[in-house]
């Protein structure tokens, strides 16, 4: 059962049916799905979300309706792991990661997949699509194919070639367009008023899909024992997990379903596409749109629609928002890696160079609990490692050869 009760405009208040629209008619601004939460409070309980599915679908009375049953490869319920040596490299007391690499095609955006294409079926669309940097066009994709659906995804020509077979192996149409992401993006919003019956998750169903990062919240939550963390650090793209990350905290605790307060949330972002940062730094009201330039793809949306929003969350609670060189990305890729295990693309890379950035700088408090999210898989981005990240020597098949070259690398290891 979902408590959602339709749309809502962020803007200026105004309230529509659960359908597909994704813009006040008023005044322009964007909707969001809204919940009766008076009629949840007492009703969805620890109790009845513990016996739920284990996915992003345990936590459904907070979701969009998904008509007779969700689209689900088993997005969600990720695990978080405590850091021990990545927390006594960075100085701080208490870290968690949040696995997102753990879901069925290797990212976050399987979350708002489920949820978008669940409310596209019941809609009655025929056609999964979507603008993507990559990882939204591979879970699209696969979503898709699950059910029987065509799908064309919409990306810039240059992203990796790793991120283009992925999207491309479950059958869809997939579209290479030269230009970054908000030229796709501009078109897919020319696309949606040509083609009535297709689903584009993140343009004419964008209400939706946001909703789908919440589960990110809730699972933390409950996987906390049912109390919120201290501080939060989230990757920037658009900004749209952001706020639904803020969004997801503050309706488990104005249910009563966890105990404390709602974490102060921290955004992160590489400095070749940074407006989000940028204008949190100089005190703009608003977010410039920049050309981006760098290597985490991921992110590089250069006019982000929720930045305002994300500008609002940061201020009101305390927050900031990393802003890391590409150098910095890679050898963070590294350091997580080497240190919990965790092979994360770039936006991990962004996430634990932001977060290291951030408790030097003292904003995040190395004291309390930290959250950071890592939101996808590094077989994504191989293309940015594997000219480092390669044998350590090429030797003949020989006990003397493998000695000789063990100790070496043991003297290089050691000095």
């Amino acid at each position: 059962m979902s408590f959602a009760t339709g749309l809502l405009c962020r803007e200026c208040g105004a309230t529509y049916s659960s359908e597909a629209r994704y813009s006040c008619d008023f005044c322009f601004g964007p909707l969001e799905v809204d919940y009766d939460l008076d009629a949840a409070r007492g009703v969805l309980t620890r109790e009845s979300i513990a016996s739920g599915p284990n996915s992003i679908w345990r936590y459904g009375a907070l979701l969009p309706d998904p008509g007779v049953e969700p689209v689900d490869l088993g997005a969600g319920w990720t695990p978080l792991r405590r850091s021990t040596r990545l927390a006594d490299v960075l100085g701080v007391r208490d870290l968690w990661l949040k696995d997102d690499t753990r879901n069925p095609t290797g990212s976050f955006k399987d979350r708002v997949v489920s949820v978008a294409l669940s409310s596209a079926r019941r809609l009655g669309f025929t056609t999964a699509a979507c603008a993507s940097t990559g990882n939204l066009a591979t879970s699209v994709a696969a979503h898709a194919a699950s059910i029987g659906w065509p799908s064309v995804t919409i990306i810039p020509a240059d992203l990796e070639k790793s991120k283009i077979a992925m999207a491309a192996i479950f059958g869809g149409t997939v579209l290479g367009v030269e230009g970054n992401y908000d030229d796709v993006n501009r078109l897919c919003v020319e696309l949606v008023a040509e083609h009535a019956d297709w689903a584009f998750v993140n343009v004419n169903l964008r209400p939706y899909y946001a909703e789908g990062s919440k589960t990110l919240s809730f699972e933390i939550c409950e996987q906390l024992g049912w109390r919120t963390p201290d501080q939060v650090v989230v990757p920037l793209a658009s900004g749209s997990q952001f706020t639904k990350v803020a969004k997801g905290f503050k309706q488990f605790i104005e249910l009563g379903i966890v105990d404390g307060p709602a974490p102060v949330l921290f955004g992160a972002q590489a400095s070749g596409c940074s407006p989000i940062a940028s204008a949190f730094a100089s005190g703009a009201e608003v977010v410039t749109p920049q050309r981006p330039n760098t290597i985490a793809r991921s992110l590089a949306i250069g006019n982000p629609a929720d930045g305002p929003y994300v500008l609002d969350e940061l201020r009101a609670y305390g927050g900031d928002c990393g802003s890391v060189p590409d150098s910095e990305i890679l050898e963070c890729i590294g350091l997580l890696a080497e240190t919990e295990g965790i092979f994360a693309e770039t936006a991990g890379g962004v996430t634990i160079a932001s977060l290291r950035q951030m408790i030097n700088r003292g904003t995040i408090d190395r004291d309390k609990s930290i959250v950071a999210i890592i939101s996808g898989h590094g077989l994504k981005t191989l293309d940015a490692i594997v000219d480092t990240a390669t044998v350590s020597s090429t030797i003949t098949p020989s006990l003397e050869a493998a000695e000789e070259a063990l100790r070496f690398h043991q003297l290089v290891a050691a000095s």
